[in-house]
């Protein structure tokens, strides 16, 4: 996609935001007619003004100056409660919009291959979903519709001015042009440290979303005092960027005051001349008093107004950038089977996260249905880009992976996935009970079946000393928990959701010893009957594997059993006795 423009007004940003109105189009009309009533109820009361005080003050008839009192106060209150719906309208059309634009967003964000968050900073993704998603609600309730109204306004004030006195209506103008100059100056000069204040918050929002996930590595490498210095720096470049912004209004502000008091002086010295010569009344040039104020206030806030609408429209272009982020997996699956078998077979896959740094090179092997095969390699060696292929969270370059025969592109991914559970040694929980955490809000889970589970796999005991029990909130990536507790939350997680292919990707490499032996029969039943693929450093762990698959490189050295690979006295036997001498 494009670089960001950062245009105000930019027509095709402007009319993709729009088309989210459309189902919402009533409410828009409304609040389109409300701001029509605005401007024109604007001019309506220096009229009446105007003409209370030419026919009953300087003529005085307090009977008459009583009605037109009220006249005036009905006037004013009908343009209130106008102006009362009119926000509220405009704000909740804003508030919808957004809420239905977040939601495709998150939706989209949901479906990008892990690719993608591998090289964008989490930071960066939240200020998309949340600040710059709020910025453009602004469009609604201080945007477009705003300077709508402003300019008509003005438009009718400026009528009704030359329709009364077209002699003081030049005068009041005679300003107006410089503003305008200014008006555009100003305009131009604050685009580019609106678009720099954008980028700094979106560089503070990551720099704090990773070094307060981070925080035990800062602390734990001393890293305090650096670190807040380069917290400070960006901090610092957050509010220069600001302070900029604000300059150019310290600027345009006294440039917008002093052009009204000048158009005011002009009005007061031209009309009073006027007035002694009778050429127009005393309510006249009160009339063009209120006008000028009238004149002047709406171009002062249309500056701000247009503003505004350029950050609105800076923050769609953000936001389109990630929905035009076409970096997913092509979900054209449509063979429908339910539950897999679970025979797997790789046939000449290769692979790579950097287009031709290949990180799996020829990749051919297979697992029959109910048999477990275990990857063994030193690291980067290819294992772990073996089992996301498997689960399609990468897309593979050449060669096929099928499962019972079939193609794994021609199932859809939801019904592949689910037929694959996956337990990582870094084992990630969400901030939420521990039942929540292993039915994942699938319904057909029940919280009975989650303690059944946990009595198989040894968890129940320590479970039940928690306050709340299963209810219990284990907070943010389950920091309440031990580290050999939490993984045994993801392996009674994977039972639970009966997968009929289970991954371990070194899963009890963080268990300790006692822990270990808890699981080990646990383990053995959840592996029996399933295919499994086990990814382990620790080679006592896999000696009884079916197939024992040796990586290096991207390519496979060895394959075959643990006593096989022994005999064979190659790179296998050489780890074996490395680990074991």
């Amino acid at each position: 996609m494009s670089e960001i423009t950062g245009k105000a007004l930019d027509l095709d940003i402007l009319a993709r935001v729009m088309k989210y109105v459309r189902p919402y189009k009533k409410r828009f009309f409304f609040t389109f007619f409300l701001t029509i009533c605005l401007a024109a109820l604007s001019p309506l009361r220096p009229l009446l003004i105007q003409y209370t005080f030419d026919n009953y003050i300087v003529i005085p008839d307090a009977n008459g100056l009583f009605m037109m009192t009220l006249i005036i106060i009905g006037v004013l209150l009908l343009e209130s409660i106008t102006y009362y719906f009119y926000t509220y309208s405009a704000n909740w059309l804003g508030q919808t919009v957004i809420k239905d634009l977040r939601l495709q967003l998150y939706q989209h964000i949901n479906r990008l291959k892990l690719q993608f968050f591998d090289r964008t900073a989490i930071g960066t993704l939240v200020t998309r979903v949340v600040s710059d998603i709020e910025t453009i609600a602004d469009i609604f309730s201080n945007g477009v519709l705003v300077i709508f109204g402003d300019i008509l306004k003005l438009v009718t004030v400026i009528a009704v001015m030359f329709y009364v006195d077209w002699k003081l209506t030049l005068i009041s103008l005679a300003t107006i042009p410089i503003l305008l100059v200014a008006t555009y100056i100003f305009k131009n000069g604050i685009r580019s440290s609106f678009q720099d204040v954008r980028t700094q918050v979106s560089r503070l929002n990551a720099f704090l979303q990773e070094h307060i996930t981070g925080m035990h590595i800062v602390q734990m490498f001393n890293r305090e005092e650096r670190e807040m210095e380069r917290f400070e720096k960006i901090n610092a470049q957050h509010r220069d960027a600001h302070i900029r912004s604000v300059w150019y209004y310290s600027i345009f502000l006294p440039v917008v005051e002093i052009l009204s008091a000048t158009s005011l002086g002009l009005i007061v010295w031209y009309g009073s001349h006027e007035v002694i010569e009778s050429e127009v009344t005393v309510g006249h040039l009160i009339a063009f008093i209120l006008y000028i104020h009238m004149l002047f206030r709406p171009i002062r806030e249309l500056a701000d107004k247009f503003n505004t609408l350029q950050m609105g429209m800076v923050s769609s272009e953000r936001v389109f950038r990630i929905l035009d982020t076409n970096d997913h997996i092509e979900d054209s699956g449509t063979e429908q089977i339910g539950r897999l078998e679970g025979d797997i077979e790789f046939k000449n896959v290769w692979f790579a996260y950097k287009a031709g740094d290949h990180v799996l090179k020829d990749i051919s092997f297979s697992v029959a249905k109910g048999q477990s095969m275990a990857l063994v390699g030193a690291t980067g060696s290819g294992k772990t880009s073996i089992i996301n292929l498997l689960s399609r969270f990468y897309e593979f370059e050449k060669g096929e992976i099928l499962i019972d025969g079939r193609n794994i592109r021609n199932l859809p991914i939801e019904m592949l996935r689910k037929n694959i559970a996956v337990v990582l040694q870094d084992v990630f929980l969400f901030s939420d009970t521990i039942y929540q955490n292993i039915a994942l809000g699938d319904e057909s889970i029940t919280k009975e079946m989650v303690m059944d589970a946990a009595k198989e796999f040894g968890a129940h005991e320590f479970i039940s000393e928690l306050p709340g029990q299963y209810d219990y909130n284990v907070m943010e990536r389950g920091a309440m928990l031990s580290v050999g507790q939490r993984q045994l939350i993801s392996f009674i997680r994977a039972y639970v959701h009966n997968p009929a292919v289970l991954v371990l990707d070194e899963a009890t490499s963080s268990i300790d010893t006692e822990s270990e032996n808890i699981i080990q029969n646990a383990l053995e039943k959840l592996m029996r009957g399933r295919t499994s693929i086990v990814i382990a450093h620790r080679l006592a762990t896999i000696q009884n594997a079916d197939q024992i698959l040796v990586m290096e490189k991207g390519k496979i050295l060895e394959i075959g059993s643990h006593q096989q690979l022994l005999e064979n006295e190659g790179h296998y036997r050489t780890l074996f006795e490395l680990q074991f001498s």
